[in-house]
């Protein structure tokens, strides 16, 4: 037989015996340093916790025995009252004067409902929308105002003139109260114009049950109508411009502390 096909010998200065027992007395010692520490990681015993927890039961029995531990009474002197956390009772907007938070409110419905017609500056187009800036029907009284802004308007406006297609659509559908409140209230001091009053929300209130009132609710109301049945101020509670209210209810800040 050819060497190639031949396994090599063992070296001859290898004595298989000791190498044997060398390995053997190794794996042996590793054995039993591992079996070490597993027994030094072994659970506590559920014995010992039902001891400590009856140790801990008899404990509390005694130190409560005494009455104080325990009692409220006795661990926090009469009379004591927690002093509020930082911050805690500050809470809601700051107030601001009717004017201003009215007219604030009444800014961001104007550029909703209103400015895509009668533009940033109220003054319209000059063809197809009029101005507000100056207008008898915004400036005057605020009864008229109401009902072009709940129903539209046909026809005419107070100049005589007709614009466009001579029909406002009706702006109060879904609208509150306080939205009609505030709206006429900014155009009436803003835009250019200063008349310098709030219109309140129980004005605005009475405003909806004349409109509902109306011969033909939900119609537009026309110049005529106008003249003859609305030539007034709104009904209700004035409201100082310098009283400090809510912007967010618009509510007087004295009323809602009472």
């Amino acid at each position: 037989m050819s060497s190639s096909n031949q396994k090599p010998d063992l070296e001859e200065s290898i004595n298989v015996t000791e190498a044997h027992d060398r390995v053997s007395r190794d794996l042996a010692a590793a054995a039993r340093e591992k079996k070490i520490s597993e027994n030094g990681m072994e659970p506590v015993s559920l014995w010992v916790f039902l001891a400590c927890g009856v140790v801990l039961l008899i404990a509390g029995g005694v130190l409560g025995g005494g009455g104080s531990l325990f009692n409220y009474g006795a661990t926090f002197r009469e009379g004591y009252v927690r002093a509020q956390a930082p911050g805690v009772g500050v809470a809601g907007p700051e107030p601001r004067p009717a004017l201003q938070a009215f007219a604030s409110r009444g800014a961001r419905i104007y550029s909703t409902k209103c400015n895509g017609c009668h533009g940033g500056d109220g003054r319209g187009d000059g063809a197809n929308f009029p101005t507000l800036v100056g207008s008898d029907w915004v400036v005057g009284d605020s009864q008229r105002l109401a009902m072009v802004i709940i129903n539209g308007v046909q026809g005419p406006i107070s100049t005589g003139r007709a614009y466009g297609p001579g029909v406002m659509p009706a702006q109060g559908i879904g609208m509150t109260p306080e939205e009609l409140a505030a709206l006429m209230t900014y155009l009436r001091n803003d835009l250019g114009n200063a008349v310098g009053d709030v219109v309140s929300v129980d004005m605005a209130v009475n405003a909806f049950e004349l409109s509902a009132a109306r011969p033909n609710p939900g119609q537009p109301v026309t110049a005529e109508e106008l003249d003859s049945d609305h030539a007034a101020d709104l009904p209700g509670e004035q409201m100082d411009p310098e009283i400090l209210v809510n912007p967010v209810n618009l509510q007087p800040v004295a009323d809602e502390a009472s």
